[in-house]
């Protein structure tokens, strides 16, 4: 009886198995309820836009168009179409002029327009709004195909551009190192065995802004000396209608264009050439 007992004694008690179903129960309840709860405040607070205690809201990265990425990616989106734009624009512009003579002898008034109204486009698509600051898209030589300077009447007449004389090629060269400007025009005398001969003025010029020079006459002569003979009464006339002395604004410049603006008014197309005057 005595080892009964002591075993009975030392035996571990095992408790009832109801117990701990009971307990489990209990707790899983508890658990779930705080669960439950936690939730729904947590999702309370955020509709709300509070945040309880303890709980931190996940914020979502949003899209950020200002990212070096995104930038990039839209600048070269842009690009390809702004250049689109102008190659367009130039071409139209080349169109309008087709057959013009450069516009020295008059231009109709629809046609000259239309014009005007392409230069303001290519003006506000200028690539380079400073041209004063990047000369180096300037300096060389360029050939005229558009201006507002005109020749006609009795202008005309008594500089012999009628039938007797016509006209070639209207050249400048722009030395950046030097601030000089040569003018050239060209000139076809049919009376002298087609003679050939030219107007070369030649003037200095200072940067008055970042987009406007002021330019001074220095000299002026025509070659060869029969074609001097021929122009020398009506020189004076010929200097008024072609002396750039005054300002000169350049609105656009890229590197076949150039479009400028002068004090009396005139417009100027040229177009980068490859000839180099003496």
């Amino acid at each position: 009886m005595t080892t009964f007992m002591a075993d009975k004694f030392l035996q571990p008690t095992t408790p009832s198995p109801q117990v701990l179903p009971r307990m489990s129960c209990t707790i899983q309840k508890m658990i779930s309820y705080r669960a439950v709860t936690a939730t729904h405040l947590r999702i309370r607070s955020i509709r709300s836009g509070e945040c309880p205690s303890g709980i931190r809201p996940i914020k979502v990265a949003e899209h950020n168009p200002g990212l070096v990425g995104d930038e990039r990616e839209l600048q070269e989106e842009k690009e390809p179409s702004n250049l689109n734009a102008l190659h367009q624009l130039k071409t139209d512009m080349y169109k309008a002029l087709d057959g013009l003579n450069r516009g020295i002898f008059g231009v109709p008034s629809t046609k000259k327009s239309k014009i005007e109204g392409l230069v303001k486009l290519l003006e506000s698509q200028n690539p380079t709004p400073d041209p004063t600051l990047n000369l180096h898209k300037v300096g060389g030589c360029w050939k005229l195909v558009y201006s507002t300077i005109t020749i006609l009447g009795s202008k005309r007449t008594k500089l012999g551009l009628r039938d007797f004389i016509s006209l070639g090629d209207f050249l400048q060269t722009i030395d950046v190192q030097k601030s000089k400007a040569v003018n050239v025009i060209k000139f076809n005398a049919k009376g002298l065995n087609f003679l050939n001969g030219k107007l070369t003025i030649e003037a200095s010029f200072k940067i008055a802004s970042k987009s406007k020079v002021d330019i001074t006459y220095d000299s002026s002569t025509i070659t060869p000396d029969q074609l001097m003979n021929m122009f020398q009464k009506n020189y004076d006339l010929l200097l008024a209608i072609f002396n750039p002395e005054g300002w000169l604004e350049i609105t656009y410049v890229d590197d076949n264009m150039r479009i400028g603006r002068d004090d009396k008014g005139n417009i100027f197309i040229l177009e980068r050439s490859e000839e180099e005057m003496p």
